[in-house]
């Protein structure tokens, strides 16, 4: 499976690995506890999720005595790269420039916020040079 589709993540997969790069590894008792037990989700549920996404190679996981302790194989920047990747090349047919506009012109940004958008922009030029 390419690195794209594999980290092409739903909501309630994005809040496992949440729970999972929070924790760093964790049983699925734990996952459940982290997200789970919140989202009112059975403990079935959270140990099929991870199933799955273990099958998908998004995590790994070991037998460590009596219960499998399961790791993130990606990084949470990788999927937070190819997610917006693909919105980017899906809503806003790969433009990244209407991505940005329609951030700044349509969310609710203090100054402290539009200070942090030209020291990145800044920062982009910088290395663009």
């Amino acid at each position: 499976m390419t690195a794209d589709k594999k980290t092409q993540l739903s909501g309630i997969q994005l809040a496992v690995m949440r729970a999972l790069w929070d924790a760093g590894k964790a049983t699925t008792a734990e996952v459940h506890e982290r997200m789970g037990k919140p989202r009112s989700l059975a403990y079935t549920t959270v140990a099929t999720l991870l199933s799955r996404l273990e099958k998908r190679g998004v995590v790994t996981s070991r037998k460590d005595a009596r219960e499998r302790v399961f790791e993130p194989a990606v990084t949470e920047d990788e999927v937070k790269h190819h997610m917006v990747s693909d919105l980017v090349a899906k809503l806003f047919r790969g433009d990244a420039g209407a991505l940005v506009s329609h951030l700044v012109s349509d969310a609710e940004l203090d100054e402290a916020d539009l200070e942090t958008v030209r020291r990145m922009i800044s920062q982009a030029k910088g290395k663009h040079k």
